[in-house]
């Protein structure tokens, strides 16, 4: 099945693009996706330790189980504010 990935700030720039799609054998997990990247782009790693997903705009966890056609966010963390 064929899931599109959303990407934003860091993943973004260590991807080098805002949106990717990603074959995965039916049944599989966020978990199984964020391993399909990590496994692609190593330097990504350091940052989906920390990272929120979310699944067709609703937040979900890494045991949601996708479906063939799913817009999953990868939502860095994210630092900033005022002193």
């Amino acid at each position: 099945m064929r899931v599109h990935i959303r990407l934003f700030a860091s993943h973004r720039e260590i991807l080098g693009a805002d949106r990717l799609d990603v074959e995965l054998p039916v049944g599989a997990s966020v978990a199984d996706l964020v391993d399909v990247i990590a496994e692609r782009v190593p330097g990504v790693k350091r940052t989906l330790g920390s990272t929120r997903f979310a699944v067709n705009r609703e937040y979900a966890s890494s045991t949601t189980i996708l479906h063939e056609g799913d817009e999953v966010a990868l939502i860095p963390p994210v630092a900033g504010g005022r002193d």
